[in-house]
């Protein structure tokens, strides 16, 4: 009974030395409830960082091998399933969804490997730039760090391990146009291949008429009959594996192009949305949560980078010195407006635009 009193006693110590380091260490620091779910979590969120790195490689070849292999196997079945049917809308769809499948390569890879943007030590000349107390870089205006890279990315939106980059001001553009072209051209892969998987999987019909087989008759007359039957059978083997090959390819790119369009829908929806009120992902978190805190204190919280919906396209879209709708519609590398440095508010960007639209 002593020992354990005593182990007993020694526990209580421990744990009052520890309660009271903790709390001194809380009160000097002045450590908040979300601070200390950091510092808890900081171990999650590096192997989490550090895992999404590695993955990024993973998911672009994935993409890469999905995209091919949906291409293939349009070619291959689609093309002359149509041109069968009707000559003329072959040609249609030939261009139109070439059309769509250069802008989705340009884009895609355009938005991999195009840099994000990164403060430069040049950009503490412009007034408002912080200081980033994770890797002590200037940190300008809607400017946020980004723990898989480790830096810190003009007007960052968020971390895409699908590119493997971040989403920032050099390369937004290029990601939203990658998935509205994606979205499009899995809308136009479900929208003519829907007659293809009815008529070949829902309501597949034999062929009556059969298919030739070619056999030696000069043999006597009961090698005649077997060979025939080897022929016939032989045949009819490689006419079910190729039907079977279909089938499946046919149902596999089904299965992807509808998850595609449904997944991206949304998501392009969803950015679209951020872009007209003039917002990044990060930034719609941020001022809702500043709209719901100012608006309990009766106060309205304004977004000064909310141009108003024409204005905040024109510039996301960079459609300023002569460029149009020609540089959506076909792939561009053009630059945005300005230098992702500063920002001009609503009140003043009238100014900014119209000096560049000289």
């Amino acid at each position: 009974m002593s020992i354990l009193r005593m182990i007993k006693t020694k526990f209580k110590k421990s744990w009052y030395r520890f309660k009271n380091y903790f709390l001194n260490y809380v009160y000097t620091q002045n450590v908040t409830y979300e601070h200390m779910c950091d510092i808890l979590l900081e171990p999650l969120f590096k192997i989490v960082d550090k895992y999404t790195a590695i993955f990024g490689r993973i998911m672009v070849i994935l993409v890469i091998v999905l995209t091919t292999f949906v291409v293939v196997i349009a070619y291959w079945i689609g093309v002359p399933y149509w041109w069968n049917n009707n000559k003329l809308l072959t040609v249609f769809l030939l261009i139109f969804g070439n059309w769509l499948l250069i802008n989705v390569i340009f884009h895609y890879y355009m938005g991999v490997t195009t840099p994000p943007g990164f403060p430069t030590s040049n950009c503490l000349i412009y007034n408002d730039v912080a200081i980033c107390k994770k890797c002590d870089s200037p940190k300008p205006p809607r400017t946020h760090h980004c723990s898989i890279c480790n830096t810190c990315i003009l007007k960052m939106d968020h971390h895409c391990p699908w590119i493997n980059n971040c989403v920032g001001f050099y390369n937004h553009r290029y990601f939203f146009l990658y998935m509205v072209y994606m979205t499009l051209g899995s809308l136009f892969l479900i929208t003519f291949g829907a007659d293809i998987v009815f008529t070949e999987v829902f309501y597949k019909e034999e062929d009556p008429v059969g298919h030739p087989v070619k056999v030696n008759t000069s043999l006597p007359k009961a090698d005649w009959v077997l060979s025939f039957q080897d022929e016939y059978e032989n045949h009819n083997f490689d006419i079910d594996h190729v039907a079977e090959w279909r089938f499946w390819c046919i149902m596999v790119i089904t299965f992807i192009t509808c998850g595609v369009f449904i997944a991206l829908a949304i998501l392009t929806t969803w950015h679209g949305l951020l872009i007209s009120y003039g917002e990044t992902s990060i930034e719609g978190h941020i001022n809702k949560f500043e709209t719901e805190r100012l608006s309990a204190i009766n106060f309205e919280y304004v977004n000064v980078y909310d141009y108003g919906m024409k204005m905040n396209w024109i510039i996301f879209l960079g459609l300023h010195s002569g460029r149009n709708w020609r540089h959506i519609v076909f792939p561009s590398t053009h630059k945005p407006i300005g230098n992702g440095f500063i920002w001009p508010t609503k009140n003043d960007i009238f100014e900014v635009f119209y000096y560049y639209k000289k």
